[in-house]
């Protein structure tokens, strides 16, 4: 069960939440600092809930502040929501730049101190499992090379890395640029029996083409002006190890004649070499390009296919990773805060639905620059959407709710939940299962958010269908935008 540290001195309040969390947490109370501080180093609670006033400064924040920046020394990722009086906001502020996860006034409203803690342990729990994949990478590979999925397309590539590294068959990867080809291809060779001989990577498409045969197969010397001596190719720096080709669908068609070869008679020759150079290195080859439709051009040598592709895995673009984007920008958010010495929060509900529904073009590569960026620009507790740089207006954003003057924090969030609740069932014809995985949370959690906003899935598809109707009758073209 999840446990729950809760520190307040005055004891209605003590026994008040008792009785209301006590049966979904394994609540322990303390009184004081010190005897908070203790527990915590006894029980090491995920969230805890502190009182700012706590004896003998019970009319100062002084050992509540002490005890905060006690427990965030001893435990950086626990999330400690802190509960002041009506006039202690700024007190609150403070404790939430110390690295405190949110804030409550009293007099205490138990539904919405629910709502507060179980948000924080669902936080938790994820940062909890993104430390688990990035400590275990490839989630169950043992390669060190961060490849970190949960969604069934990733589960499928870690298949198939793993069915395929031990054996000698040359690899395809194919997928957009950013998904992060590379990363798996040092995953297959960290598998292989190869693993303690060189990886060597070239990019084909990075060197001018009357370099590049002379980069692959080296040279002899005086096979051409400025060839001073002998020298090795990347082929004879890979032996006994593996040879990365990325972006192959950019070789040149004579360098593919020689690629054949090689493939075919394990040997080589260097430029203005005559000499047959026996040569033991696995081929795995990476593109982004549509291979049948350059070979369909002439562009490619289709017999070169069949033998760089005797087993080819798909990456798929990070649009279509479902929860996967919230699992890796959390990943990312950690890794640079540590790596910046910054301090964050975490994402405000802005941030997730914009990192939900943006279709990403640059994949991997550009969710880590933008985290990156947030990191750096934000000067507040929560990653906000102009952090990461998207605009209030973006087009790949899921609207905002339209808020009122007099709109509380709390009405706002639930506005958010229910408006993209809705949304992804929308998009998703009423499937609570493909729903539940575009926002990154269970099913059980999603029924709860149902419940709560007295939702119909069947009732939210139908209505859809119905708009869908009516506007084809009028002959207007509407498009949700699903980001």
């Amino acid at each position: 069960m999840n446990k729950l540290l809760v520190v307040d001195d005055n004891e209605d309040i003590r026994k008040q939440l008792k009785w209301a969390l006590g049966r979904d947490y394994s609540l322990t109370l303390a009184v004081d600092a010190n005897h908070a501080l203790d527990l915590f180093r006894k029980h090491k609670p995920h969230v805890v809930t502190l009182d700012l006033g706590l004896p003998p400064h019970e009319d100062s924040s002084e050992e509540g502040f002490r005890c905060l920046s006690e427990i965030l020394k001893q435990a950086n990722t626990t999330k400690v929501i802190v509960i002041t009086g009506n006039d202690g906001h700024e007190n609150a502020l403070k404790a939430v730049q110390m690295g405190a996860y949110d804030f409550y006034h009293k007099p205490i409203d138990l539904d919405e101190l629910r709502i507060i803690i179980k948000r924080a342990f669902h936080l938790a729990s994820l940062e909890e499992e993104n430390r688990h994949l990035h400590s275990q990478s490839c989630h169950g590979l043992d390669d060190g090379h961060g490849i970190i999925g949960q969604c069934q397309k990733m589960q499928n590539v870690f298949a198939s890395i793993r069915k395929v590294a031990d054996s000698e068959a040359s690899v395809l990867i194919t997928g957009e640029s950013g998904t992060g080809k590379e990363l798996v291809a040092r995953a297959v060779h960290a598998k292989s029996s190869r693993r303690k001989n060189a990886f060597v990577a070239i990019n084909c498409g990075a060197i001018p083409e009357n370099l590049l045969e002379s980069e692959l197969f080296g040279h002899e010397k005086g096979a051409y002006t400025g060839a001073s001596s002998r020298t090795q190719g990347k082929f004879e720096f890979a032996h006994q190890g593996t040879l990365f080709l990325d972006e192959i669908g950019e070789l040149p068609l004579a360098l593919q004649v020689k690629l054949l070869r090689f493939l075919q008679e394990k040997v080589i020759q260097r430029v203005g070499g005559r000499q047959d150079i026996q040569v033991d290195a696995r081929i795995v080859s990476a593109t982004n390009i549509d291979i049948a439709q350059a070979m369909a051009d002439g562009s490619f040598r289709e017999d070169l296919f069949y033998r760089i592709g005797v087993v080819t895995i798909e990456l798929p673009p990070l649009r279509e990773r479902g929860e996967d984007i919230l699992l890796l920008s959390n990943l990312f958010l950690q890794r640079n805060c540590r790596e910046l010495n910054r301090k964050s929060a975490g994402f405000s509900p802005e941030s997730v639905a914009c990192l939900q529904s943006y279709e990403w073009p640059g994949n991997v590569r550009e969710l880590e620059n933008k985290i990156q960026r947030a990191v750096i620009m934000t000067n507040t507790s929560f990653i906000e959407p102009e952090d990461l740089g998207f605009s209030e207006k973006s087009e790949k954003s899921t609207p905002r709710p339209q808020l009122s003057l007099g709109t509380t924090l709390r009405q706002g969030r639930e506005m958010l939940e229910r408006q993209m609740v809705q949304t992804a069932l929308q998009d998703n014809t009423g499937n609570v299962a493909k729903a539940a995985e575009s926002l990154g949370v269970s099913r059980p959690t999603l029924y709860d958010l149902l419940k709560k906003y007295n939702l119909s899935p069947a009732a939210i598809h139908q209505g859809a269908d119905d708009d869908d109707s009516q506007k084809t009758k009028h002959k207007t073209r509407y498009e949700i935008n699903t980001g």
